[in-house]
Protein backbone atom coordinates (compact mmCIF):
# COMPACT_ATOMS: atom_id res chain seq x y z
CA UNK A 1 0.00 0.00 0.00
CA UNK A 2 1.46 3.42 -0.93
CA UNK A 3 1.69 6.15 1.17
CA UNK A 4 -0.49 9.01 0.72
CA UNK A 5 1.33 11.96 -0.87
CA UNK A 6 2.13 14.95 1.49
CA UNK A 7 1.74 18.31 0.01
CA UNK A 8 4.50 20.29 -1.98
CA UNK A 9 5.60 23.51 -0.90
CA UNK A 10 5.97 25.52 -3.98
CA UNK A 11 6.80 28.83 -3.75
CA UNK A 12 3.90 31.61 -3.93
CA UNK A 13 3.85 34.18 -5.67
CA UNK A 14 1.33 36.79 -3.73
CA UNK A 15 -0.06 40.12 -5.21
CA UNK A 16 -1.24 42.59 -2.79
CA UNK A 17 -2.97 45.29 -4.49
CA UNK A 18 -6.09 47.45 -4.20
CA UNK A 19 -7.64 50.89 -4.07
CA UNK A 20 -5.35 54.03 -3.13
CA UNK A 21 -5.94 54.75 0.95
CA UNK A 22 -6.67 50.88 1.95
CA UNK A 23 -3.79 51.11 3.86
CA UNK A 24 -1.46 48.45 1.86
CA UNK A 25 1.81 49.77 2.88
CA UNK A 26 0.73 49.53 6.72
CA UNK A 27 -0.52 45.85 5.57
CA UNK A 28 2.53 45.18 4.27
CA UNK A 29 4.56 46.08 7.48
CA UNK A 30 2.29 44.65 9.59
CA UNK A 31 2.98 41.14 7.43
CA UNK A 32 6.86 41.93 8.02
CA UNK A 33 6.77 42.32 11.86
CA UNK A 34 5.69 38.82 11.97
CA UNK A 35 9.21 37.27 10.72
CA UNK A 36 7.59 34.69 8.79
CA UNK A 37 10.05 33.92 5.79
CA UNK A 38 8.49 35.43 3.04
CA UNK A 39 10.24 37.87 0.37
CA UNK A 40 9.02 41.21 0.31
CA UNK A 41 9.73 42.66 -3.15
CA UNK A 42 10.65 46.52 -2.92
CA UNK A 43 9.43 48.12 -6.11
CA UNK A 44 11.48 50.36 -7.72
CA UNK A 45 9.82 54.29 -8.02
CA UNK A 46 11.26 57.32 -9.79
CA UNK A 47 8.72 59.62 -7.32
CA UNK A 48 10.17 61.81 -4.59
CA UNK A 49 11.32 59.89 -1.11
CA UNK A 50 8.85 61.02 1.17
CA UNK A 51 10.16 62.11 5.11
CA UNK A 52 9.28 58.78 6.57
CA UNK A 53 10.06 56.31 3.67
CA UNK A 54 13.80 54.82 3.73
CA UNK A 55 15.51 53.71 0.39
CA UNK A 56 15.82 49.94 -0.21
CA UNK A 57 13.07 49.40 2.04
CA UNK A 58 9.90 51.25 1.87
CA UNK A 59 10.64 51.80 -2.06
CA UNK A 60 13.99 52.09 -4.38
CA UNK A 61 14.21 55.53 -5.07
CA UNK A 62 15.88 56.09 -8.51
CA UNK A 63 15.32 59.27 -11.19
CA UNK A 64 13.84 58.97 -14.47
CA UNK A 65 16.27 58.56 -16.22
CA UNK A 66 17.43 55.35 -14.30
CA UNK A 67 14.49 54.02 -14.43
CA UNK A 68 13.79 53.61 -18.24
CA UNK A 69 17.43 52.44 -18.59
CA UNK A 70 15.71 49.48 -16.24
CA UNK A 71 13.16 49.17 -18.77
CA UNK A 72 15.66 49.12 -21.87
CA UNK A 73 17.76 46.52 -20.08
CA UNK A 74 15.14 44.29 -19.25
CA UNK A 75 15.13 44.55 -15.24
CA UNK A 76 11.33 44.90 -14.86
CA UNK A 77 8.77 42.29 -14.68
CA UNK A 78 6.57 45.13 -15.07
CA UNK A 79 6.29 48.68 -14.80
CA UNK A 80 3.75 51.62 -15.43
CA UNK A 81 3.41 55.13 -15.14
CA UNK A 82 1.51 56.06 -12.11
CA UNK A 83 0.47 59.78 -11.66
CA UNK A 84 3.18 61.34 -13.51
CA UNK A 85 5.94 58.65 -11.82
CA UNK A 86 7.19 55.20 -12.81
CA UNK A 87 7.17 52.32 -10.44
CA UNK A 88 7.90 48.84 -11.24
CA UNK A 89 8.95 45.49 -10.34
CA UNK A 90 12.54 44.21 -10.29
CA UNK A 91 12.57 41.04 -12.06
CA UNK A 92 16.17 39.52 -10.00
CA UNK A 93 14.00 39.83 -6.73
CA UNK A 94 11.36 37.97 -7.95
CA UNK A 95 13.19 35.35 -9.60
CA UNK A 96 15.90 34.55 -6.63
CA UNK A 97 13.13 34.47 -4.11
CA UNK A 98 11.49 31.64 -5.85
CA UNK A 99 14.38 30.01 -6.73
CA UNK A 100 15.64 29.77 -2.85
CA UNK A 101 11.80 28.44 -2.05
CA UNK A 102 10.51 31.63 -0.20
CA UNK A 103 6.95 32.98 -1.54
CA UNK A 104 7.25 36.08 -2.84
CA UNK A 105 4.55 39.05 -1.81
CA UNK A 106 4.76 41.96 -4.31
CA UNK A 107 2.54 45.48 -3.64
CA UNK A 108 1.54 47.16 -7.04
CA UNK A 109 -1.67 48.64 -8.52
CA UNK A 110 -4.20 47.33 -9.84
CA UNK A 111 -2.72 47.36 -13.44
CA UNK A 112 0.24 46.39 -12.14
CA UNK A 113 -1.63 43.09 -10.52
CA UNK A 114 -2.93 42.12 -13.73
CA UNK A 115 -0.03 42.54 -15.92
CA UNK A 116 1.72 40.02 -13.24
CA UNK A 117 -1.42 37.83 -13.20
CA UNK A 118 -0.40 37.56 -17.07
CA UNK A 119 3.08 36.13 -16.44
CA UNK A 120 2.58 34.22 -13.42
CA UNK A 121 -1.43 32.64 -13.80
CA UNK A 122 -0.95 31.16 -10.64
CA UNK A 123 0.10 33.99 -8.80
CA UNK A 124 -2.19 34.82 -5.91
CA UNK A 125 -4.45 38.11 -6.33
CA UNK A 126 -5.56 39.93 -3.35
CA UNK A 127 -7.36 42.86 -3.73
CA UNK A 128 -7.11 44.96 -0.42
CA UNK A 129 -9.89 48.07 0.40
CA UNK A 130 -10.89 50.09 3.00
CA UNK A 131 -14.12 49.62 4.39
CA UNK A 132 -15.97 52.64 2.57
CA UNK A 133 -14.96 55.31 0.40
CA UNK A 134 -14.61 57.97 2.92
CA UNK A 135 -12.51 56.27 5.34
CA UNK A 136 -9.96 55.92 2.11
CA UNK A 137 -10.55 59.30 1.33
CA UNK A 138 -9.79 60.42 5.18
CA UNK A 139 -6.36 58.11 5.50
CA UNK A 140 -5.20 59.87 2.31
CA UNK A 141 -5.85 63.39 3.62
CA UNK A 142 -4.29 62.18 6.96
CA UNK A 143 -1.13 61.48 4.78
CA UNK A 144 -0.95 64.68 3.58
CA UNK A 145 1.83 64.37 1.21
CA UNK A 146 -0.01 65.16 -1.83
CA UNK A 147 -1.95 68.64 -3.59
CA UNK A 148 -5.81 68.59 -3.45
CA UNK A 149 -5.54 67.85 -7.44
CA UNK A 150 -3.93 64.46 -7.25
CA UNK A 151 -5.67 63.63 -3.84
CA UNK A 152 -8.97 64.01 -5.85
CA UNK A 153 -7.18 62.04 -8.91
CA UNK A 154 -6.24 58.89 -6.36
CA UNK A 155 -10.24 59.24 -5.26
CA UNK A 156 -11.31 58.83 -8.58
CA UNK A 157 -8.97 56.66 -9.72
CA UNK A 158 -9.75 54.12 -6.63
CA UNK A 159 -13.51 53.94 -7.77
CA UNK A 160 -12.39 52.58 -11.06
CA UNK A 161 -9.90 50.13 -10.07
CA UNK A 162 -12.80 48.79 -7.45
CA UNK A 163 -14.51 47.75 -10.77
CA UNK A 164 -11.57 45.15 -11.16
CA UNK A 165 -12.55 43.40 -8.39
CA UNK A 166 -13.89 40.49 -10.18
CA UNK A 167 -10.47 39.61 -11.74
CA UNK A 168 -8.91 39.22 -8.02
CA UNK A 169 -8.62 36.02 -5.98
CA UNK A 170 -9.76 37.54 -2.52
CA UNK A 171 -11.46 40.30 -1.15
CA UNK A 172 -9.80 41.60 2.35
CA UNK A 173 -11.36 44.83 3.97
CA UNK A 174 -8.76 46.57 5.92
CA UNK A 175 -11.01 48.03 8.42
CA UNK A 176 -10.13 50.99 11.28
CA UNK A 177 -8.27 50.22 13.71
CA UNK A 178 -7.59 46.14 12.67
CA UNK A 179 -4.69 45.93 11.01
CA UNK A 180 -4.05 43.23 12.75
CA UNK A 181 -6.92 41.14 11.78
CA UNK A 182 -6.37 42.04 8.00
CA UNK A 183 -2.93 40.70 8.12
CA UNK A 184 -4.07 37.53 9.96
CA UNK A 185 -6.15 37.24 7.11
CA UNK A 186 -3.62 37.56 4.75
CA UNK A 187 -0.93 34.79 5.88
CA UNK A 188 -4.37 32.49 6.53
CA UNK A 189 -5.56 32.88 2.28
CA UNK A 190 -1.04 32.32 1.63
CA UNK A 191 -1.09 28.79 3.47
CA UNK A 192 -4.64 27.75 2.13
CA UNK A 193 -3.14 28.37 -1.06
CA UNK A 194 -0.37 26.01 0.15
CA UNK A 195 -2.94 23.31 0.63
CA UNK A 196 -5.20 23.53 -2.71
CA UNK A 197 -5.32 20.21 -5.12
CA UNK A 198 -4.97 22.32 -7.72
CA UNK A 199 -0.89 23.40 -7.10
CA UNK A 200 -0.17 20.07 -6.08
CA UNK A 201 2.11 18.16 -8.22
CA UNK A 202 1.80 14.44 -9.69
CA UNK A 203 -1.72 14.33 -8.94
CA UNK A 204 -3.96 11.37 -11.22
Amino acid sequence: MSLPMIPTHEPLVVVLSGTSGAGKDSVIKALQARGLPFHFVVTATSRAQRPNEIDGVDYTFVSKEQFEEMIARGELIEYALVYGEYKGVPRQQVTNAMASGKDVILRVDVQGALTLRKQFPQAVLIFISAEDPSEAAERLENRSTEAREALRLRLQTAALEFRQLKSFDYWVVNRHGQLERTADVIIAIIEAEHHRVSRQKGIP
